[in-house]
């Protein structure tokens, strides 16, 4: 029998992923994307079926996290197998900037979906998508599934009442809910205002003369950087357990952003000087500046290092990344020239 799974946030780089990948897995996908006046899907333009073809695949709904009648009649409308919820104001500087509206999607939401679950069909299995920020001023080095969480931001502390309310959900109700905490994860589907996006593309703009400058926020920030691709293939096989639990998504290695600016250039044969500090560190070629640092980049309260441990992973799922910083650096860069040359 063909599987049917619901995603929410389907547009993101995580649904894009994750619905190839269910495509492949033979699965009915059912996504949910919000109404706006411009095309919001070009994530998924290559594998969305016209919706008058018989026996699609991929079919889409209007709908929004944000509205209860809305995620009810959608979940009780597809009655799926599986949910994933990939629905987020997922930019962490943002959040500082519109706390409400985060915390209405970010937590909320999942309680909308978790609810509606309970009340239409408990058989549904829930995934929902945690994040390394919950950990933001870290308790120990690196985190796992037992690390005490220090959110740094609204969007943090959103996702960890997402965390803790799927998991109350899952004791009280007996409902199939999991946690997915991942790392940051990157990939060419990346959004433009994320730092790794915004570097790949500001690096090879600048070499080929369309922009001048990049400007940047804290460059000593430790992060634990994987690809999109290797973690939706973890959240697939979060759900295909026996039983219902948490798990760490990483891969185990920190790298600051400037090393990964540092990388990003000698891939692109720039040779870039560093000279200043603080707010006056700036990047040269030739004596050019072409990296400045600017206060507004900087969070209200920074999360300086973030590293996992996917131990937990490794056993239950039987996962590990196949990507490392490199090939996705790599993936990064040719989508960006492929786009440079259109």
């Amino acid at each position: 029998m063909t599987k049917k799974a619901l995603i929410f946030g389907i547009t993101g780089q995580d649904g894009s992923y994750l619905s190839r990948l269910l495509l492949k897995k033979n699965y009915e996908v059912h996504g949910v994307k919000r109404r706006s006046s411009s095309f919001n899907t070009s994530r998924i333009d290559n594998i969305y079926q016209d919706p008058f073809v018989k026996k699609k695949k991929l079919i889409l709904h209007y709908g929004d996290i944000t509205d209860s009648n809305s995620v009810f009649s959608i979940i009780k409308k597809v009655n799926p197998n599986e949910i994933y919820n990939l629905a987020a104001q997922s930019h962490v500087a943002v959040s500082f900037e519109i706390p409400e509206y985060t915390t209405n999607t970010d937590a909320l939401g999942t309680l909308r979906i978790l609810d509606s679950i309970l009340r239409i069909n408990k058989k549904i299995k829930f995934y929902q998508a945690g994040s390394s920020e919950m950990f933001g001023k870290v308790m120990e080095v690196p985190q796992t599934e037992n690390t005490p969480f220090y959110p740094r931001s609204p969007y943090g502390v959103a996702k960890v009442y997402s965390h803790w309310i799927t998991k109350n959900y899952r004791e009280s109700y007996k409902i199939f809910a999991s946690n997915g905490i991942l790392f940051n994860h990157e990939s060419p589907l990346r959004g433009e205002t994320f730092v790794t996006k915004k570097i790949v593309q500001g690096l090879c703009r600048i070499k080929f003369g369309k922009q001048k400058k990049l400007f940047l926020g804290n460059l000593y920030s430790k992060r634990d950087w994987g690809h999109a691709e290797d973690y939706v293939m973890a959240i697939w096989k979060i759900l295909q357990q026996k039983n219902a639990d948490d798990f760490v998504i990483c891969t185990g290695k920190q790298f600051t952003i400037k090393q990964f600016l540092n990388m990003t250039a000698r891939k692109l044969k720039m040779s870039l000087s560093w000279k200043g500090k603080g707010l006056n560190e700036k990047a040269f070629i030739k004596n050019k500046p072409i990296i400045e640092i600017k206060k507004k980049y900087f969070r209200p309260s920074e999360v300086d290092k973030l590293v996992g441990n996917y131990r937990k992973a490794k056993k239950r799922l039987n996962w590990k990344p196949k990507h490392d910083l490199n090939s996705l650096i790599d993936d990064m860069i040719n989508y960006e020239l492929k786009l440079l040359e259109k």
